[in-house]
């Protein structure tokens, strides 16, 4: 069960963090990995990471900003390996500020790379699943999609839009056995969030909040991962798989 070989992954902001750890899971579930990103260094690194796991992998760079680049990213995708069966979302980006000091131009800034750099994703590599009949889209929410968090209104905006967006796309595609879903991690440190944990009264107030009291291992999330790649997930679409150590869950925790 949970086999991905033979199937191509392709991974949209996949040369850090969450996304490169989701990339070398697929890979040793056995599948394929193409693991992209803005910065060329960091592709190339990742894709030769790929390559050591004895899968087979390309360096191509790709923007979210652009419907041009990742059509371009398909087209080479699809030259080496003729198609492509998953394709995981984690680009994105935050920052922390008071709303009512935010300018439209950082508000349409993390909108336009997390929830419009989603959807053109969706839409690129969408069609060639849906013309194929087969796929599985995994697109990456937020404990933001369901709670408020202090000072990140436009991340939690379009966070929130990436959970609807995914289940509307899961409601158009299923006719077509295109699954799409969205993972939901909980507090995991990483060098988006880390100048937001370590070592502040927010920090330690997640901490709190979350019954395991301690942040996740980005390992943690391969798992769901693997499961929404796979083809035991073909009855699984539209739906958000929380892996956030209790913290909806919880009320008192004490």
């Amino acid at each position: 069960m949970f086999d991905l070989s033979g199937k191509t992954a392709v991974v949209v902001g996949g040369t850090s963090g969450i996304g490169l750890t989701l990339a070398k899971g697929l890979a040793r579930a056995g599948a394929n990995v193409v693991p992209s990103g803005r910065r060329t260094n960091l592709v190339e690194a990742a894709a030769e990471e790929i390559r050591a796991m004895g899968r087979r992998s390309l360096a191509c760079p790709s923007d979210v900003s652009s419907r041009e680049s990742l059509e371009s990213l398909l087209d080479v995708v699809l030259r080496t390996f003729s198609s492509v069966e998953i394709l995981v979302n984690c680009a994105g980006r935050t920052i922390r500020k008071p709303t009512l000091e935010m300018s439209e131009a950082e508000w349409d800034e993390i909108l336009d790379t997390n929830l419009n750099g989603t959807l053109r994703a969706c839409q690129v590599f969408g069609r060639h699943m849906v013309e194929r009949r087969r796929g599985r889209i995994i697109n990456i929410a937020s404990l933001s999609s369901f709670v408020g968090l202090h000072e990140v209104a436009a991340y939690a905006a379009s966070k929130s839009g990436v959970l609807s967006l995914t289940q509307s796309l899961a409601v158009e595609w299923a006719q077509y056995n295109v699954c799409v879903n969205a993972i939901a991690p909980g507090v995991f440190r990483t060098a988006l969030n880390a100048a937001l944990l370590d070592g502040t009264a927010r920090g330690q107030e997640l901490l709190l909040r979350t019954p395991m009291k301690r942040f996740g291992q980005t390992e943690e999330l391969v798992g769901a991962a693997v499961y929404l790649a796979s083809d035991e997930a073909s009855f699984t679409t539209g739906q958000a798989l929380i892996v956030d150590g209790g913290f909806l869950a919880s009320g008192v925790n004490q």
